[in-house]
C-alpha cells in the first residue's frame, strides 16, 4: 500500500496547476498556505489561532486549503501547492520510504486521538463493539490513519468487520446517505449535523476506543523548514496558544470564536462538537511529538500490513522548536 499511496501522491502532484509560491505575499501581505487534510472541528485550535489573531500577532495570514485526504495534502507540499501539509504523520512516513529529494517532517502535532465518530442507521443506546461482527462498515481509505486505527480496534477486540475501501475519504458520507454501508466514521461537526438531521446515529468514539496515537500533524518539506524559521515557530507558537485558550474558556465563548469557520453548521452544533472532542481529550497541550506515540503509530500501520520498515523518530520528526514553544507559553 506505501507504494500505492506514493503513486497517488505523484499523480495528484501532475494533476495539480502552477504551484503556489511558498509564503508568497498577496497585496504586501505574508500568506502562508496550509492545506488541511479535512475541515472539522476536530483541528479547533487551528482555527481558533486564526480567529484570536494570534497568527497577525506572528506576522502572517494563514491560507486554508481542503485537501480532501492526506496523499492529497501530501501531493500539494511536494509540488510547492502548499507551504504547509496538516495530516496524519502516515504520509511522511510513507514519503520517506518512497525516497524524496527534499524530505517532508513533521514539526508540530495537533491531535492525539481519533477524531472520528461511528455512525449508525439505528440508535443504539448500549453500543457493544463487538456487534460490529459481519458489518459493513465506511472508515476511511486503505493506508490511512483512519482505517489504520479502526482496524486497530477491531483486532484489538477481535472483530472481523468487512471495510468498504472503494470510496474516496470525502465521499464517505454521501456514499454512507446513499444506502452504502452499515456503519459510517465521521468527524465533527459532520456526525452531529448527520444526527440532527435525523439521517443516522452516534453511536461510539473511535479515539476514546483506540487510545492515544500522533493522529494529526503540521509537516512541510525540510527546505521550508530551513529557509522559513521564523513562520514554523509563529505557527507553532499560536497553535499552542490557541489550545490553551480553548481548554481555559467555556465552550460556548469558543464555539462563538469559530462560527465563521464553519458557516454552514449550526452554533449548536459547533458546541455539541467541541464538546465531544474535549470529553475525549483530543488536543495535545505541547505539540512536541513523543517518540514513544510514534512508535505506537508504526504498530498501528504494522499491523495493518502497510509498513514496508520501520523508520527512525529523528528522521522525520522535528520536535525542538515545539518544545520551546511549550516551555515559553505554559511559562506565563
Amino acid at each position: 500500500m506505501k507504494k500505492k499511496f506514493i503513486c497517488c501522491i505523484l499523480a495528484a502532484c501532475f494533476a495539480l496547476a502552477i504551484p503556489f509560491a511558498v509564503a508568497g505575499c498577496n497585496g504586501g501581505k505574508n500568506v502562508i498556505k496550509i492545506n488541511e487534510v479535512t475541515h472539522s472541528v476536530f483541528y479547533a485550535p487551528l482555527y481558533l489561532a486564526d480567529s484570536l489573531g494570534y497568527f497577525e500577532e506572528e506576522g502572517f495570514e494563514v491560507e486554508l486549503i481542503n485537501g480532501g485526504g492526506a496523499d492529497k495534502t501530501m501531493a500539494a507540499v511536494l509540488s510547492g501547492g502548499a507551504d504547509i501539509g496538516f495530516c496524519g504523520p502516515e504520509a511522511v512516513i510513507y514519503t520517506f520510504l518512497g525516497g524524496s529529494d527534499d524530505q517532508p517532517k513533521v514539526f508540530g502535532q495537533l491531535t492525539k486521538r481519533d477524531g472520528s465518530f461511528l455512525v449508525g442507521r439505528n440508535k443504539e443506546d448500549n453500543f457493544d463493539w463487538k456487534s460490529l461482527e459481519g458489518k459493513n462498515i465506511l472508515a476511511g481509505r486503505p493506508g490511512g490513519v483512519p482505517f489504520m486505527t479502526f482496524g486497530y480496534v477491531m483486532n484489538e477486540l477481535d472483530v472481523s468487520a468487512n471495510f468498504i475501501t472503494e470510496v474516496s475519504f470525502d465521499s464517505m458520507t454521501a456514499a454512507f446517505e446513499g444506502n452504502i454501508g452499515d456503519y459510517c466514521t465521521m468527524f465533527e461537526p459532520t456526525a452531529s449535523e448527520y444526527q440532527a438531521a435525523g439521517k443516522g446515529y452516534i453511536v461510539g468514539s473511535v479515539g476514546a476506543q483506540a487510545g492515544e496515537i500522533p493522529y494529526t500533524c503540521f509537516m512541510a518539506k525540510s527546505s521550508y523548514i530551513r529557509k522559513n524559521g521564523k513562520v514554523i515557530e509563529g505557527l507553532l507558537r499560536a497553535v499552542t496558544k490557541a489550545t490553551k485558550y480553548l481548554n481555559e474558556n467555556e465552550i460556548s465563548v469558543v464555539a462563538e470564536k469559530l462560527k465563521g469557520y464553519f458557516a454552514n453548521t449550526s452554533a449548536e452544533s459547533i458546541e455539541k462538537s467541541l464538546k465531544s472532542y474535549k470529553d475525549i481529550d483530543a488536543w495535545v497541550d505541547n505539540m512536541a511529538m513523543k517518540e514513544s506515540s510514534f512508535t505506537r503509530l508504526q504498530d498501528v500501520i504494522e499491523l495493518a500490513g502497510e509498513l514496508d520498515k520501520r523508520v527512525k523518530f529523528s528522521d522525520i520528526v522535528l520536535t525542538e522548536t515545539a518544545q520551546k514553544i511549550y516551555n515559553e507559553v505554559y511559562a506565563k
